[in-house]
This record gives C-alpha cells, sequence and structure tokens, in this order.
C-alpha cells in the first residue's frame, strides 16, 4: 500500500489529488494537506473584485468533495519535511499545524510514500513596505482579498458618482513581481466599470508595471499572429490601454507605499513618486516557509528549496549569462534531485532563470518580471506529476512516461476586458511553448501558427464558459476527466 500525501489545494493540487485518487484503488492512500477550507477558481477573482461575482461564486468547501473521493484531508498548514525520516525511523513525513478553530495550534505528523508539494507561493507584501490589505493597496490574489478590493473600489465610484475626481493605478508592487496578466486584467474591468457608470471623465487610471516594454507579462512578450497578419504583445497591450484612455508607466520598481502615495524606482535610476486614491499592486511571490530536516535533526532546508523558498527541481539551475539560456534548462518531471518521491508542480517549484530578460537599475535593483506559472500550466504539471507517480506505484518503476517541460508546453489565456454578455470583451491569446525556444523557432521564438490572439465579445462568453467548466471540473462532476486543464 502506498500513500501520496499532497501539499496544497489549488490548481495543482487539486488536479494531482483528483487524477490521484481516480486512478488508484482505495488500498492506496492519497491525503491532501492545506491550510484553507476552500478551493477557489483564481482567475474569476478579478470579477470578485469589481462586483460582478461574488466569492461563492469562485469557491467551494474542499471537506465534502474529498470525504466523497475517499481523500483523507487535513486543514492545516504544513511546517516542515522530514525525508528521511528520523532517529528512530526511517519512514519520511511532514509536520503539519491545523488551521481549524478548534485545532488551532495543534501539530501532527503525516508519514509518506510519495509527496506533492503543490502550496503555490506566499503573497510577499512584506517585501514592499507599506504594500496589501490592511496596509496602503488592495489585492485580487484571493478572493477574500478581491471582496475587499471591491468595497475600496466602490468607495472610490462613490465619490466620482459626487463630483470628486478620483486616481487608480494598478500593476504590480514589487520590482520582481509576475501576474501581470492578472493585473492586466483587473485594470481593465475597472475601466469597464467606470465607463459603464459614465464616470470617466472623473478618473485617471495608470498602469505601473515592472515589464521592460508593455506586453512583456514575464514571458518575455511575444510576436502573435492576429487577423491574419503578425503584430507584438506590446502593441496588442498598448492598444488596449490606450483605447480605454489608461495611462502607462513601465520599467519601474515599486519600492514603498504610503496613504495616498507609491515610491518607485525606474531603469534609469531615478526615485519617483504617483499619487493615488485606489490602488491595486500585485505583491512579489516566494515560498511559503517550508523547512526540511534530515535524520539527525539538522536542518537540510538548502538542499531542498532555492533561496527564494521554492522547492528546486530536475531544471538546470546552473548559473549562466542570459545569452546561454534555453527552453530545455526547464523540468519536465518536477521531481527533487534530492529525494526521488518528492515532487512540486505549480507555483511551488523554482524556476531556473527568469523568462524576462533580466534588467538592474543604475542603483542595482532589478526590475523585471518574474516568470509566470499559473492557471493551464500549473494543472498540467499536477496532472503528469500524478500521472508518473501513479504509473511508479502501479508498475514499481519510476519511468517518467508523462513531461510537461515549459520549454514546449503551449498555454492559452483569457484577458477579461470587461464583464456583460453584450459588452463585455476578453482578449484571447495563445503561446507555444511558454519559455521560448530560440534555437528551434530562431524568427520569433515561438510557433506563430499556435501563438495568436484576438479580441472581443466572443473572448468574454468563452471566459465565462471556462469559469463554469474548470469549477466543474474541479467539484468532480461526470466526466470531470475528460475537461482540459
Amino acid at each position: 500500500m502506498a500513500k501520496v500525501v499532497v501539499l496544497g489545494a489549488g490548481i495543482a493540487g487539486h488536479t494531482a489529488a483528483a487524477f490521484l485518487r481516480k486512478k488508484l484503488s482505495k488500498q492506496h492512500e492519497v491525503v491532501v494537506v492545506t491550510p484553507n477550507s476552500y478551493y477557489q477558481w483564481i482567475p474569476s477573482n478579478i470579477w470578485v473584485g469589481v462586483g460582478r461575482m461574488t466569492i461563492d461564486q469562485v469557491r467551494f468547501k474542499l471537506a465534502p468533495l474529498y470525504k466523497r473521493w475517499g481523500i483523507d484531508f487535513h486543514q492545516a498548514r504544513a511546517v516542515s519535511i522530514h525525508p528521511e525520516g528520523n532517529e528512530s525511523s526511517n519512514v519520511p513525513y511532514i509536520s503539519i499545524e491545523y488551521t481549524t478553530e478548534d485545532k488551532k495550534g495543534v501539530t501532527n505528523q503525516l508519514e509518506y510514500d510519495f509527496l506533492v508539494n503543490a502550496t503555490g507561493p506566499k503573497l510577499n507584501f512584506e517585501a514592499t513596505e507599506g504594500l496589501g490589505p490592511g496596509k496602503n493597496t488592495v489585492s485580487v490574489c484571493s478572493y477574500d482579498h478581491a471582496a475587499h478590493a471591491w468595497e475600496k473600489l466602490q468607495e472610490s465610484i462613490s465619490r466620482m458618482e459626487k463630483g470628486e475626481k478620483q486616481r487608480f493605478v494598478i500593476g504590480t508592487g514589487h520590482p520582481t513581481a509576475t501576474c501581470q496578466g492578472a493585473a492586466f486584467e483587473y485594470i481593465l474591468n475597472v475601466a469597464f466599470e467606470i465607463r459603464k457608470r459614465k464616470l470617466q471623465h472623473l478618473a485617471e487610471i495608470t498602469w505601473l508595471t515592472n515589464e521592460y516594454e508593455l506586453g512583456d507579462f514575464g514571458m518575455g512578450g511575444a510576436y502573435i499572429k492576429r487577423g491574419g497578419y503578425i503584430t507584438s504583445t506590446r502593441v496588442f497591450a498598448e492598444s488596449f490601454l490606450g483605447e480605454n484612455n489608461i495611462k502607462w508607466i513601465k520599467r519601474a520598481g515599486v519600492k514603498k507605499v504610503e496613504p495616498g502615495t507609491i515610491h518607485y524606482e525606474t531603469l534609469d535610476g531615478d526615485e519617483k513618486q504617483i499619487g493615488f486614491d485606489f490602488s491595486m499592486l500585485i505583491p512579489g511571490f516566494a515560498g511559503v516557509g517550508l523547512k526540511a530536516y534530515g535524520k539527525s535533526g539538522e536542518d537540510i532546508s538548502s538542499l531542498l528549496f532555492a533561496p527564494n523558498g521554492l522547492m528546486k527541481v530536475d531544471a538546470d539551475y546552473t548559473p549562466r549569462p542570459f545569452e546561454e539560456w534555453s527552453a530545455g534548462d526547464w523540468p519536465e518531471t518536477y521531481q527533487s534531485p534530492a529525494y526521488k518521491n518528492i515532487y512540486a508542480p505549480g507555483i511551488a517549484f523554482a524556476p531556473p532563470h527568469p523568462i524576462s530578460k533580466p534588467m538592474t537599475s543604475k542603483n542595482g535593483t532589478a526590475i523585471f518580471p518574474s516568470p509566470p506559472r499559473t492557471g493551464m500550466p500549473s494543472g498540467v504539471m499536477g496532472k503528469i506529476v500524478a500521472e508518473n507517480i501513479i504509473n511508479e506505484i502501479k508498475t514499481g518503476k519510476q519511468e517518467f512516461r508523462h513531461k510537461a517541460s515549459m520549454g514546449r508546453m503551449g498555454a492559452a489565456c483569457i484577458v477579461s476586458a470587461g464583464y456583460g454578455m453584450r459588452s463585455g470583451a476578453a482578449a484571447t491569446m495563445t503561446v507555444h511553448p511558454i519559455v521560448p525556444d530560440w534555437e528551434k523557432y530562431p524568427e520569433y521564438g515561438r510557433d506563430i501558427n499556435y501563438t495568436m490572439g484576438e479580441a472581443g465579445l466572443a473572448g468574454h462568453w468563452m471566459k465565462w464558459f471556462m469559469h463554469y467548466m474548470f469549477l466543474h471540473k474541479a467539484k468532480g462532476y461526470p466526466f470531470w476527466w475528460l475537461l482540459p486543464e
């Protein structure tokens, strides 16, 4: 009998747990450990943040579903990994701390045969002074953050309805933050809501980003086929912002946020500031703080984790100049090189390097986007990790029949630009591969036949449909496994 413990119930973890439970017989245990009681469909949080959806439309309780599936669920925070066991036992285990009110502070140890670290990121608000909910800006990174953002947005809308001008600043809140796509969606939806109320003459909206050029999105930008011709995502992004009367500031690393004022540094080394009445800035990401200990209790965290707390996997982490990086550096199986029964799909794994070219200001501050790994890529990684573990349990062989490198994987993204069955809009974009492969595709870095983008109402319908489709899949409704990741 094998026991597989999955840490995290986001897109990667929940997908892995679902396939593990479906394809393994009941004699094998599948355990999920996550500090939250809900699964949330994160891509729809932007609609919660503009009042178009409620939090209960983007989340559901995990315990009833896992009970129906036969998964052992622990609402707890993983604290440490002990991959060699301890001095009294060779069985590997993790230490957890429960987060429910009735068990708060209670600790436990869970043994495992296989461990899937799919914790996702720590939302590292504290890396930027004054950033985040409860401080000076809002967030849409979780459903509760998004609901709070809607409350604050309503306050600004109310002031505009009384004739008061408002300044909106939306973008990235750390010099190396990722998830530009989510912030880009949010600023377009905020602009849509303001325009729908005919208040745009009272709104000054600014996109603030660490991207060297707009449309970088942490993947170095892309050339896309659009309407029969080829254009860049820079033109794509600038067109969207321009059409919505949104100003932009690029190559900016936010250093500090005070009430009503954002302080940022430019690549030129200039220290600048911008005032705001409402601001949503995406924080930097880091590992969740897991530690690792050897058999004698010695700290071996550096063996499993990179300095940022994300887990090292089967990637090539050899330091090299940007010009020598390649798509082949990226992991395929998400297996830990230190312990062959540990995996880290989704945002939990440490990328071998950025996709966008690293940039440093004249003051030595790194200002460029980190690589995105959310949504579709996380789901694909979670599935292939589960498939490889299932195969090993059934055959006794570690064969890795399933691989999913971001250097060969495509991804589809729909950027919402306003909600409404008749008035909504979205930009639909596909890229293949996510990490450019300049050896295979020397002209554009990607296969231009599968890297394309279009904008319009149909894209909104598609994103709206995908919201319900992926929740159908996550809830384990009939034939869920037939739906794509």
